[in-house]
């Protein structure tokens, strides 16, 4: 009897269908189109993006002291980070245990779908970007994941599906 507890309770849940659309919220209309992530020097998190991601200025303002820039990823115009620079930010904690970071309120994280998740942390690795957390599927969501770090702290995550063997 407590095996069959136990297997139930390792077992993944089945698919579930997701909720109707709500076609006819007045909110039908909203598409989620970017994330902010405040930075100290815009130019030199321009830099970095640019440079380390392969990620695309698409466009910048400087409004009074501060500047907003918009940046994508190397092929991907559907969303972008905004980078917001200028006087006032204070910095952010800088985690060397990633369960640590849980205790932050508000934002937390930056997903970023990829076709393999091992592959791009090696090469974030090879670019020396900071890997947070290793590789490592997360079984109820049907997920591998890992985590990086921006050099001002800011948290990425790249996910991709489980890739399941068939022989």
């Amino acid at each position: 009897m407590a095996l069959i507890g136990f297997l139930r309770n390792t077992m993944p849940e089945p698919e579930k269908t997701p909720p109707t659309a709500k076609t006819s919220s007045p909110f039908a209309s909203w598409r989620i189109d970017h994330a902010g992530i405040r930075v100290p020097d815009f130019d030199e998190a321009v830099a970095w993006y640019t440079s380390t991601l392969d990620f695309r200025l698409l466009k910048s303002v400087s409004i009074g002291k501060l500047t907003f820039g918009f940046i994508a990823p190397a092929t991907d115009d559907s969303f972008s980070f905004e980078i917001l620079a200028g006087p006032g930010a204070a910095e952010r904690p800088r985690y060397e245990d990633f369960h640590d970071s849980y205790n932050l309120s508000g934002w937390h994280h930056l997903g970023i779908r990829v076709d393999d998740v091992d592959a791009t942390v090696d090469e974030l690795r090879r670019r020396g970007v900071k890997i947070v957390s290793a590789p490592h599927d997360v079984e109820s969501l049907q997920l591998r994941l890992a985590f990086f770090a921006d050099p001002w702290g800011n948290l990425l995550e790249v996910i991709s599906p489980i890739k399941r063997n068939v022989t």
